[in-house]
């Protein structure tokens, strides 16, 4: 996943062994991490709306107040923190009570400290998505540039240093990192903003076409040549022209390509003049130039004349942390009036995915949930197959995991024991209740709706328990 962005962590817990012990792996882990033994400190910071937690941990069992009455006042205060419960007791009915009462989820002591890292890292992605659903800007020009971890910081400052410097520069990533947007970014911060910033991606023309595409033609210079067109290098004159997937134009296009940049002046296709023409080239590519020079692909002259400057976008997969951030960008721009949400187990299938598209695929993905959602939230049922679907066993709870198989990841383990969990847990309810849906639901603390919801999902027929 690489490297974590560091999360600002509470714990409230009066056994001294368990609060250090939980600081102590939390801020190897590199989170800003507190701790109280005493509830009323922290209720106080959290009516004066100073509490800017990501994540609190709460023990069940606090002196004078219990940590259910304390998630009471943080639900009251509609405070966005993630809230994870720490308890001793294992039966199902203390379990069920921290979730009806707003908890993100919990844990049974002693709990290795593994589970702890993989727990606070899925709340705090969850309690920052429902943090950035609530902020009213949006950033749209920068959308794809979002985010707090190392690389997109490392890059934001070398767009701030660059923009204001008038040098070729080479923009290098996979397809749908948004390097058109770094480009953009580069311009609108840049000496040549006023002017126009013109875009062309050279892989998507023939190569009958990129010379008029690039130099412009005149009328007459060849079939379909009705009128003069100009090029891109003139449109943009004065500004910044954009050359995506500078990689894929053909050697013989290079060389002229080359000599405009040489010369600062270009000649139309069937033309006898030149104009003379000021342009910031920026250049990006998703191939290896360097290599592509090796194999004879790429003219040795145009790298060195254009990657004068290198920026690399990095990847989705290496910036999974910004992905909730992004994603809530992503839900309020196409959500309308009023954004969905997304469940924790959508977060984690998010998460959990490869994103060989990256930023746009994610955008698309959520796109495809707004429109196939069923209520105010998304769920791994609203995602792509592809992308949902590896949460899901065929729609029925997967099986507990074993302990010696290290195939899955901890995030997935931990999702299939809390799915076993929840399963049978409504099986001893339905038990209970002689496969009375109404009675289950009155016994489980939740609506019939929700809890019919929950009995579909695991594959439970209410018919099966009657008497």
């Amino acid at each position: 996943m690489g490297e974590v962005v560091p999360f600002k962590v509470m714990v409230v817990e009066d056994d001294d062994e368990v609060a250090r012990a939980v600081a102590r792996r939390l801020g190897s882990d590199g989170h800003e991490v507190e701790v109280s033994s005493d509830p009323a400190p922290v209720i106080a910071r959290l009516e004066a709306d100073l509490a800017d937690w990501d994540v609190v941990i709460l023990d069940v069992g606090l002196p004078g107040m219990t940590g259910l009455e304390v998630l009471g006042h943080f639900r009251e205060a509609g405070s966005l923190s993630a809230i994870i419960m720490l308890t001793g007791d294992s039966t199902a009915s203390t379990a069920a009570a921290c979730m009806r009462a707003g908890a993100f989820y919990y844990l049974t002591k002693p709990f290795e400290q593994h589970q702890l890292t993989a727990m606070v890292l899925s709340a705090a992605r969850y309690a920052r998505l429902r943090r950035q659903l609530q902020e009213t800007q949006s950033g749209a020009s920068d959308s794809m540039l979002i985010g707090q971890s190392s690389p997109m910081r490392r890059l934001r400052d070398a767009l701030e240093r660059l923009a204001e410097q008038d040098v070729p520069i080479l923009i290098q990533g996979e397809s749908g990192t948004g390097k058109e947007l770094v480009a953009r970014a580069l311009h609108d911060r840049g000496r040549r903003r006023k002017a126009r910033f013109v875009a062309l991606n050279c892989g998507a023309i023939p190569e009958s076409l990129i010379d008029s595409e690039l130099f412009g033609h005149i009328r007459g210079a060849f079939t379909g040549a009705t009128t003069d067109r100009p090029g891109v290098f003139v449109e943009a004159n004065g500004g910044t022209l954009f050359l995506d997937e500078i990689g894929d134009m053909p050697v013989a296009v290079q060389a002229r390509l080359l000599r405009v940049l040489q010369e600062g002046e270009v000649r139309p296709v069937g033309g006898s003049g030149t104009k003379s023409i000021d342009v910031r080239v920026i250049a990006a590519t998703h191939v290896d130039l360097g290599a592509a020079v090796e194999q004879g692909r790429f003219r040795q002259d145009l790298y060195y004349r254009l990657n004068v400057v290198s920026l690399r976008v990095p990847s989705l997969r290496e910036r999974l942390d910004d992905l909730p951030l992004l994603a809530a960008h992503f839900l309020r721009k196409h959500g309308g009036a009023t954004p969905p949400a997304l469940t924790a187990e959508a977060i984690e299938a998010l998460v959990e995915y490869s994103w060989p598209g990256n930023v746009r695929e994610l955008e698309n993905a959520l796109l495809h949930a707004i429109a196939l959602r069923r209520g105010p939230e998304i769920d791994t049922e609203s995602l792509p197959p592809h992308i949902g679907g590896r949460m899901r066993t065929n729609g029925t709870a997967a099986a507990a995991p074993d302990a010696d198989d290290l195939s899955s990841s901890l995030t997935e383990a931990k999702r299939r024991a809390a799915s076993e969990f929840e399963k049978r847990y409504l099986t001893r309810v339905m038990e209970k209740s002689k496969g009375s849906v109404s009675e289950g639901a009155r016994l489980a603390g939740l609506d019939r709706t929700n809890f019919r919801r929950l009995l579909q999902r695991h594959g439970l027929d209410p018919a099966a328990f009657k008497a």
